[in-house]
């Protein structure tokens, strides 16, 4: 497995692993034993980028990364998060004061069997919090030999400048994908000038990028596609053009249409790492394979002109959970 290196500091596999699939948003969930095996072998693979977070499960998908890992722990990176208002064992808003913060590490370390967190991100802004408050209290934490690097996920441009002015950031993590290209206009410029690494969630557009998801798909109740705009039978039927697009240029390749998203992504910069979801091996596999994919300055140039020429149809997001992103 290639390397790369978030935050000039940071070293970590080319392609990293998303866990959230494993006990949350994208059912069907296999048994606790079944990730804690499948997560080793991503390992035995050269996989030593993992992300997890309280808020998934919540708490279950911490304790089976912990568990995977706890023999491995010199080995890998894992990349954890804070930020949700849990005291009821649910998700009840975004809540980033330091009490919370604090109570929230703890339990990590707790559920990870670890003494120390890797990368630790501010999952959500926290309006009610100033950033500068947030990252304050990540600082205790770090003089605590609790959390070795921090970073924030779904920031806007402005706050990562004041977040990074208060304790230098090792990573962003917000959705990029050939699918969501947003964080080209601004959150981009902003790592590379402050040399931030960037970690791209649901690389592969949440399925879709793959080509196996059309008009006819249809998602269980307790997935978490159901409700995204994008994802209504309608607009999967209107974005077609560009799952087709990404599939004629795997065939001209001769590789697959993940693999093609993802080396892409890792094209872009080389401080940027993705990391895709999975639980099957098969397509961990495929995923890895993406980092020998190559494409030439003019081939990127003819695929950036042909996605910027289709129109991705219906947002990300209900509007209620855009506006708790920070974009």
């Amino acid at each position: 497995m290639k390397k790369r290196v978030l935050g000039n500091r940071l070293e970590v596999s080319a392609i990293g692993l998303g866990g959230m699939g494993l006990t949350q948003s994208f059912p069907p969930f296999p048994e606790p034993e079944e990730s804690v095996k499948f997560i080793s072998e991503a390992v035995e693979r050269g996989v030593t980028f993992f992300d997890t977070a309280e808020v998934y499960g919540p708490f279950a998908n911490e304790e089976v990364v912990g568990e995977a890992l706890k023999s491995y722990r010199e080995q890998v990176i894992i990349a954890t998060k804070f930020g949700f208002n849990l005291a009821s064992g649910k998700m009840d808003g975004v809540d980033s004061r330091p009490e919370t913060i604090v109570k929230a590490v703890d339990g990590s370390l707790k559920r990870l069997k670890t003494d120390y967190i890797d990368l630790l991100y501010q999952h959500r802004v926290d309006p009610n919090v100033p950033i500068e408050e947030v990252a304050e209290t990540v600082k205790t934490l770090t003089n605590a030999g609790k959390v070795r690097f921090w970073g924030l996920s779904e920031a806007g441009a402005g706050t990562i400048r004041r977040a990074h002015a208060v304790l230098p950031l090792t990573a962003v993590q917000s959705e990029y994908s050939m699918f969501h290209r947003k964080p080209e206009a601004e959150i981009l410029p902003v790592l590379e000038e402050l040399g931030v690494g960037f970690v791209p969630f649901s690389p592969l557009g949440r399925g879709f990028l793959t080509g196996t998801i059309d008009s006819g798909t249809t998602f269980a109740a307790n997935d978490f596609r159901v409700n995204l705009p994008r994802f209504s039978a309608e607009n999967i039927s209107a974005n077609q053009v560009i799952a087709e697009f990404v599939k004629r240029i795997a065939a001209e390749r001769g590789t697959t249409p993940a693999r093609i998203a993802l080396a892409w992504l890792l094209a872009r910069k080389p401080w940027i790492v993705p990391i895709p979801g999975t639980k099957k091996i098969s397509r961990l596999e495929e995923n890895i394979g993406a980092q020998d994919v190559e494409f030439t300055a003019e081939e990127l140039e003819k695929i950036d002109d042909g996605l910027s020429s289709l129109a991705v149809a219906g947002d990300r997001y209900p509007e209620a959970l855009e506006r708790t992103t920070g974009l």
